[in-house]
């Protein structure tokens, strides 16, 4: 074959290659970028509407029950710490990836631990509370841990703690079929509760 056929059937291979290559790129996009997550949102919305949207108060959009959120006020449960971004940011789910011996991490857990204290004193910190969970977004905590936080909202609150009790109890989840997990308590569902039986303005 003479250099000149080379060249050509060289040219004609590069076409076909690129030609390819854009033509994969615009289907993918289309199908991964468009179409399917148009199809997740359609069967999300008709399947799972409370899920997808998030959970209301009042007409207004307060926030997913599959995703952690800050609560700093002291008349609400805390959730467990976030890693994630600035806090609880799903575009940045995330742990700290800090070692159990680093510095940082330990400096964190015992300021943590010594403002959590000093609102229900003499009472063991329950380690969820202390700790961030591997993706940063866990939306709940442990009953102890829910349970530790008890006195400090009915206090808040001025309600009978034996009330704030039975609140968190019956937003007590159990193991999931009853062998996977833990039990656990989904922070933004109980302070939606609180609100609902105890109105006060939310932060």
């Amino acid at each position: 074959m003479s250099g000149a056929a080379i060249g050509k059937a060289a040219n004609v291979d590069v076409r076909r290659a690129l030609t390819t290559s854009i033509g994969m790129t615009l289907v993918t996009t289309l199908l991964l970028g468009l179409a399917y997550p148009l199809a997740i949102t359609a069967v999300a919305q008709a399947l799972f509407p409370r899920q997808a949207n998030g959970l209301d108060a009042s007409g207004e959009g307060v926030g997913a029950a599959l995703i952690g959120q800050p609560f700093s006020s002291p008349g609400y449960f805390w959730p467990r710490p976030s890693a994630a971004g600035r806090g609880y940011d799903a575009a940045a789910s995330g742990g700290s990836n800090l070692g159990p011996t680093n510095r940082k991490l330990a400096e964190r857990v015992r300021a943590d631990v010594a403002r959590l204290q000093a609102t229900n004193p003499g009472v063991p910190v329950p380690v969820d509370l202390v700790t961030t969970s591997g993706s940063g977004l866990d939306p709940h905590i442990s009953p102890a841990a829910a349970a530790f936080q008890v006195p400090r909202v009915a206090r808040e609150r001025g309600v009978n703690q034996a009330a704030v009790e039975r609140l968190v109890r019956e937003h007590t989840a159990d193991r999931q079929w009853g062998v996977l997990g833990e039990p656990r308590v989904n922070v933004l569902q109980l302070n939606l509760a609180l609100d609902r039986t105890w109105p006060r303005e939310r932060k």
